[in-house]
């Protein structure tokens, strides 16, 4: 994240007739729309997916990354924003294992899905789809879910900015563009700048090198930390980690774009510096991390609607859960899924960080306090739907479980 001198930013402006809001760029006075408005279809307008997919194909992407093109078991399509994310179940060693994966693949191309995975040493998941999972295996997935996308920033010049497997917002997007002939004839100006270890760790380098050689409005930029290895002098672009001195020779107007950033929590801190001591507006900044619980990883505050009114309990709430007659006492601060698990009540769960969608769970009476990081989407919450893992009683309530 970087900066300098604050460039003019676009302004909101009221449409008449009444009408969707406009961005409007002071130095073209042109309009901007969300991207794929009128044209994709609206996930909030529909039930999301919850559905058994199929690997239809491996693509290794580096040495330790791989994209996974999946196919529903029956046919449909799905709908999301680009950016977004799902969350993956397989059944490892007789054990269901849930992740979130940031769709790799543009909603223009519906019919499939595709995930960009790099592989943890030690993770639940990712080294059993690196090693095991082969095509025609069956999954799960779930979404779509999070805000982090451009569809919720229309801007007419764009900064995305990433490092390591953070590069696949970055990849949903582009793709979106160009299906959707944005990155045609000036009408979106959008620069890349990736960071990695070395060029060997570029994620999408062809493509993305194609896609700028092939539209004037994308620019890409590599940075990285090293050469190849056993190839010392080999690597000629930018080098070493991203500052404010390399953001601003690559890109001499980012402090003049919508600036979207994500990757790892490191990579993270130092570019929320850079762009503080460039001057980038603060509001014109978006980040999200793939670590649960980091600085930045897409957060929100909302309360479940109440069905009914209950008294406060002190020193605790009690937790009624319907379906099997049982009742705890939720201490204060405590959250309805921890306090369950303390009395021995088992929820699904996964992340415990409001961010896959694991424990989803219906409210039938009282309200909750709720800090979720994207698991949940605004019509699912109006529908009395929480996630236990983030949710603290306010007052008794009573749980569909």
């Amino acid at each position: 994240m970087s900066e300098v001198q604050p460039a003019p930013r676009a302004h909101e402006v009221q449409v008449e007739p009444p009408g969707p809001a406009l961005r409007v760029v002071p130095d073209t006075w042109r309009p901007v729309r969300p991207l794929g408005e009128g044209v994709l279809a609206d996930p909030d307008q529909g039930e999301g997916f919850d559905t058994e997919l199929v690997l239809r194909a491996r693509v290794q992407e580096t040495h330790d990354v791989v994209s996974l093109v999946l196919e529903p078991a029956s046919p449909s399509a799905f709908a999301f924003r680009p950016g977004q994310f799902l969350t993956l179940g397989v059944d490892v060693d007789g054990q269901r294992v849930e992740r979130c994966y940031t769709i790799s693949s543009p909603p223009t191309r519906p019919h499939l899905l595709r995930v960009t995975v790099k592989r943890v040493e030690g993770g639940g998941l990712s080294p059993y789809l690196h090693d095991r999972l082969a095509v025609g295996d069956r999954l799960h997935a779930a979404g779509p879910l999070g805000g982090f996308t451009v569809t919720e920033h229309p801007a007419a010049r764009y900064l995305l900015l990433s490092a390591g497997s953070g590069i696949t917002p970055t990849l949903a997007t582009l793709r979106t563009m160009a299906d959707l002939a944005e990155l045609e004839d000036g009408a979106l100006d959008v620069v890349v700048v990736h960071s990695a270890r070395t060029p060997d760790d570029l994620v999408g380098r062809d493509e993305l090198e194609h896609l700028a050689a092939a539209h004037e409005g994308l620019r890409v930029v590599w940075v990285c930390e090293d050469d190849p290895p056993g190839r010392p002098g080999a690597w000629t672009g930018w080098r070493g980690r991203l500052d404010a001195e390399i953001l601003l020779a690559a890109v001499p107007d980012a402090t003049g774009r919508e600036v979207l950033t994500c990757g790892p929590p490191g990579y993270m801190a130092g570019v929320r510096a850079v762009l503080a001591e460039v001057g980038a507006d603060p509001a014109c900044c978006h980040e999200e991390s793939f670590v649960l619980g980091a600085p930045g990883a897409p957060a929100a505050h909302e309360a479940a609607p109440a069905r009914e009114s209950v008294p406060e309990v002190v020193p605790g709430a009690r937790v009624r859960f319907g379906r099997s007659d049982r009742e705890i006492v939720c201490p204060p601060g405590t959250t309805v899924l921890a306090a369950a698990q303390q009395a021995g009540v088992r929820l699904p769960s996964s992340c415990s960080a409001g961010l896959c969608g694991t424990c989803k769970s219906t409210l039938l009476a009282g309200r909750v306090d709720m800090v979720h990081q994207g698991g949940i989407r605004p019509r699912e919450i109006a529908q009395d739907k929480f996630l236990p893992c983030c949710s603290t009683p306010d007052g008794d309530i009573v749980v569909d479980a």
